[in-house]
């Protein structure tokens, strides 16, 4: 059967492995929310980035802890690492390619006010693309409210700072923000239901791009532990 699932799509490879082979065998149209790749600033900035590379690259998820207990849990939600940044994680992938090599740290503070949180409370991430450019993310769920979530990229004479709400594209003239024009949620719905019906698969996260991601988030996870750079293309069964 055709399905949608919201990511991460598992907590270990090896499920997500088996999900994904079937999902070749039987030639099942699938797709996952990571709706970031439908937003319409991020075909403006994908755009951009074919003329003018981007270079660098740095991811900022800081906000607050959510409510649902289960996310509190390193063995429910995986941690914000691959509940909340892989969104990022995934749209770096999207705009600038693969990732070769990773080095994560993390840390946890208890807290009073969430007993039994046992995922990182702060985590970042160091990361190399097959094209050379570099990447940094840095995520805390420490925060009282939503303090800043996006992706800030920069190449030869350009800078982008872009959110699920707007984007800032300077070129040395100012700093323009123009907002977002269109649902992302809508548009993933809509190119989802079109392909299973029969019509033109556009569906731009299916669940094997997303098994990438989650191949990727889950080695700066084991980086974070290990306490080495992991090699992306090892292929190892990584699981939290």
């Amino acid at each position: 059967m055709p399905f949608f699932v919201e990511k991460p799509v598992a907590l270990d490879l090896g499920t997500a492995e088996d999900v994904a082979a079937a999902v070749d065998r039987l030639g099942l149209v699938t797709a996952v929310g990571y709706h970031w790749r439908y937003l319409d600033t991020v075909d403006e900035v994908k755009a951009l980035l074919s003329a003018t590379p981007a270079r660098l690259l740095s991811g900022y998820w800081l906000d607050s802890t959510p409510p649902p207990r289960w996310w509190w849990k390193k063995d429910a939600s995986g941690g914000q690492m691959l509940e909340q940044t892989t969104h990022l994680v995934d749209l770096a992938r999207y705009l600038v390619g693969d990732v070769v090599r990773v080095y994560g740290q993390s840390g946890h503070v208890d807290r009073a006010a969430f007993p039994g949180l046992d995922v990182a409370t702060t985590s970042t991430a160091m990361l190399t693309f097959a094209s050379g450019a570099i990447a940094n993310f840095a995520s805390t769920c420490l925060l009282n409210w939503n303090h800043r979530v996006g992706l800030h990229l920069f190449g030869e004479g350009l800078a982008i700072e872009l959110t699920d709400r707007d984007v800032m594209i300077d070129i040395g003239r100012g700093r323009p923000v123009r907002g977002t024009g269109s649902d992302p949620v809508v548009l993933e719905d809509r190119d989802f239901i079109d392909a299973v019906r029969g019509g033109e698969n556009r569906i731009r996260c299916p669940y094997p791009a997303a098994l990438e991601t989650l191949r990727l988030a889950l080695a700066i996870e084991r980086s974070a532990v290990e306490g080495r750079a992991i090699d992306v293309r090892e292929r190892e069964v990584i699981h939290v």
